[in-house]
């Protein structure tokens, strides 16, 4: 019997972001198209030679996207939307970016030209890739489409490998998948069924005739709760797909194949793989069900956590199976969602350095475990001792366990868990003190982090700009923020948040049980990189972490400054969270940590504190059954960080990316007395569940997209909000951005934040 590894998917950012930059370089038009392909050709070269040095037996080719690889399909499969096409037809790298990041008046993607305000095209609606941090854009399909071979990426991909001399199975995103993430127009999007299967069987077809032997179909939503619908299309699709020339093999990651199993065992696929990471409960099942003909690739290397493995207790489980059949190693899923390389981490703590794998040290994790397998323990004794002695170490270690956070925990009582009076009197009580007009302005917190900016934090942490200096130029462009606010006319202010690198990484820093890379770099979309925070051990605040900006913020005005800070849930879903303790015990360690700084803020006179959890509903489990459990600790977590405070005071929390329509009853739970959520790429299609549940708050439905760079108008935002009045009452209504504006540009925020005031003046009049 023999053992193989396989890596399912490669990181695409490179080693330091070299994507990002070539994207944006071609975005401001500093190069050309060509330019921008040379890059990511060269990236896609680099990350074959890497995997295959490392000993990867089967490469992943078309695992490497210029913006998301379900856009990617989309545009294989001629899924654009009329209101993309070019006049041609052609399906271009501009129409290609439109649909990724809007477009301009004159019809072109942003790429340097200049903005049309309220003019152009909204980019494809953008949520959550299951419960990753990872972004993907949610296909469209409209009755009467008729889709044909657009994109032949994927083929062109697998022969600049084979090129090059890299044999590699080429990645496809499944039929069933694509088509579950798609957002029908007035019509199923499994009515495609017929042209989507078609269309992908002559894919298979070209790939064939291309030389390759194997292709890795992704199909994750086997481990969903699958309607009829999904599984009748499942078999139907398989039954052709198996013709076509190429071995499959049936991929599945982020969970479990639980009840799906006996069915995906009927498909006629050559391989399988599953995910022995989120689920290893199915082994047995998988190895008691699958026939010895079927190709078993097990996950056993963590895909999606930064941890190193257990090599010795792995080798334990697998050395009776690889004793009786042929078995290829991999991660759980793709290393998209990890950073690359733990060796361009000079600043770790040596013994948290040592507990951490990212994506090459886990594809060394995979060779030494196939050379122990095939050859015998004593071939990797050394690699095999030193694992050993991470695991153990881990277990042991006193920068993981804090006695007096334990004790805090214990002392957590239900009446922390309570403001002190329900929504309605509080409501009155902060109405006195804001005195706010009809449909209120505000935004989501941070003003753009221009260049300037950027600059400014790399000196200081390069030592190049002292403290004083430094702290001068945060000051100065806080004090611009404030002041151009108050101009502009919004009625709650924020300070900018100038002085953060990021939402999670800003208050991990100062927490006590975080530990941060320099390159630990991971995509969140597009050209959209993050540093996770690694939350290894017990946490803890230090002392105040954002009370001294908001002081200095709120003295230079009259006007009600909201207090800015980012949730436990969000804090625990954005980062690596440690893996030895449920989740739940993690975050309500962070919650205490944030009702202390909500309390700080509010004893130095916040009117206003916003908690954002933009990140709630991504933490989902991904079968139903399993919601609930995590809905009461996470909105407990929130509760515990937000209701020490008097009723005056007017709690904000923020969310984003997110479906909110099944989970409403307990975001209303969360008894804050303002949320604000996306809703403008989706034309406010997400307040349909309020027709049905009377939200007892007030929310802000966001009227401005920021992840694009067009520029709404002002009718674009009214008419925005009226189809916002048709759920909701006029007097729970805020008018504020989907998300913060750090990643936009003041050239494109000025304008768009005016049209956003004169708006809800505009609204004002009406009502």
């Amino acid at each position: 019997m023999t053992v193989t590894i396989a890596t399912l998917g490669f990181p695409r950012i490179g080693p330091r972001r070299e994507l990002k930059f070539a994207l944006e370089r071609y975005w401001s038009g500093k190069s050309s198209e060509a330019d921008l392909l040379e890059s990511a050709a060269g990236l896609r070269t680099a990350a074959w030679a890497r995997q295959r040095a490392l000993g990867t037996d089967w490469l992943p080719s078309n695992d490497f996207s210029l913006y998301d690889h379900v856009l990617d399909t989309s545009m294989m499969l001629g899924a654009i939307p009329e209101r993309y096409a070019s006049a041609d037809g052609d399906a271009t790298l501009a129409t290609y970016f439109a649909m990724a990041r809007g477009s301009t008046g004159d019809g072109a993607a942003d790429c340097g030209h200049a903005h049309t305000r309220g003019g152009g095209e909204t980019a494809l609606e953008m949520t959550k890739w299951f419960d990753t941090n990872y972004h993907y854009m949610v296909p469209e399909l409209v009755a009467g489409q008729r889709l044909a071979l657009g994109s032949a990426k994927i083929v062109e991909d697998y022969r600049e490998a084979k090129a090059q001399g890299f044999e590699t199975r080429p990645v496809l995103l499944g039929p069933v998948t694509w088509l579950s993430l798609v957002k029908g127009r007035d019509v199923d999007p499994f009515d495609f069924l017929d042209q989507v299967v078609g269309l992908y069987g002559a894919v298979l077809s070209q790939l064939s005739a291309a030389g390759a032997e194997w292709v890795q179909i992704d199909e994750p939503c086997l481990v969903l709760d699958l309607s009829y619908r999904q599984r009748h299309a499942i078999a139907q699709a398989y039954a052709r797909l198996s013709r076509y020339g190429v071995k499959l093999m049936l991929t599945t990651y982020f969970g479990g194949l639980e009840d799906n199993l006996p069915f995906a065992l009927t498909l006629p696929v050559a391989g399988l793989h599953v995910d022995l990471v989120r689920a290893p409960e199915q082994l047995g099942a998988v190895l008691a069900e699958a026939p010895k003909s079927l190709l078993l690739s097990l996950g056993v290397i963590d895909g999606r956590n930064i941890w190193r493995a257990d090599l010795p207790a792995l080798l334990d489980l697998l050395e009776p199976i690889a004793a009786t059949r042929d078995l290829i190693l991999a991660p759980s899923c793709s290393l998209l969602h990890t950073p690359i390389d733990l060796a361009l981490e000079t600043g770790l703590d040596p013994e948290v350095a040592q507990w951490l794998a990212f994506a090459v040290q886990k594809i060394e994790e995979l060779g030494i475990l196939k050379r122990a397998l095939n050859d015998g323990r004593d071939s990797v004794a050394k690699p095999l001792a030193a694992s050993a002695r991470a695991a153990a170490n881990r277990r042991t270690s006193r920068l993981i366990h804090d006695a007096a956070v334990a004790a805090r925990i214990a002392a957590v009582t239900p009446d922390l868990l309570q403001r002190r009076s329900a929504h309605a009197p509080r409501r009155a009580e902060q109405q006195a003190r804001l005195a706010l007009p009809l449909f209120p302005t505000t935004t989501i917190g941070s003003f753009p982090q221009t260049a300037e900016v950027r600059q400014a934090r790399s000196q200081h942490g390069k030592g190049l700009l002292d403290d004083a200096a430094y702290d001068a130029f945060l000051r100065e462009e806080t004090e611009r923020a404030i002041r151009w606010q108050e101009d502009v006319g919004l009625d709650m202010l924020v300070h900018g948040e100038f002085e953060r690198n990021d939402m999670v990484q800003y208050f991990g820093e100062q927490l006590a049980g975080f530990a941060f890379t320099r390159q630990g770099w991971v995509q969140s979309y597009g050209s959209r990189c993050v540093r996770p925070p690694i939350l290894y051990g017990d946490v803890s605040r230090p002392k105040p972490m954002t009370v001294d900006w908001w002081r200095f913020a709120q003295e230079l005005t009259i006007r009600p400054v909201k207090g800015m800070l980012t949730g436990p849930v969000t804090i625990l879903n954005w980062s690596f969270v440690r893996d030895d303790q449920p989740r739940s015990a993690s975050c309500r360690q962070i919650a205490l940590a944030i009702r202390d700084e909500v309390a700080d803020l509010e004893a130095a006179g916040a009117k206003a504190i916003q908690i954002d959890e933009a990140a709630l509903r991504e933490g989902l489990p991904l079968r139903r059954k399993d919601w609930q459990h995590y809905l009461d600790w996470a909105v407990e977590c929130f509760r515990l960080s937000a209701a020490g405070v008097a009723d005056a005071t007017q709690i904000h929390t923020h969310m984003c990316y997110s479906e909110f329509n099944d989970i409403l009853t307990s975001i209303g739970a969360m008894d804050a007395d303002v949320i604000s959520i996306e809703t403008a790429r989706s034309q406010m299609e997400l307040l349909a569940g309020f027709a049905s549940y009377r939200y007892p708050a007030d929310i802000g439905p966001g009227v401005y997209d920021i992840h694009a760079p067009r520029v709404p108008g002002i009718d674009e935002m009214v008419d925005l909000m009226r189809l916002a009045r048709t759920h909701l009452d006029a007097d729970q209504l805020w008018v504020n951005p989907d998300c913060g504006l750090k990643t936009r540009n003041w050239a494109e925020v000025r304008p768009a934040i005016e049209a956003m005031v004169a708006a809800a003046r505009q609204l004002r009049a009406e009502a």
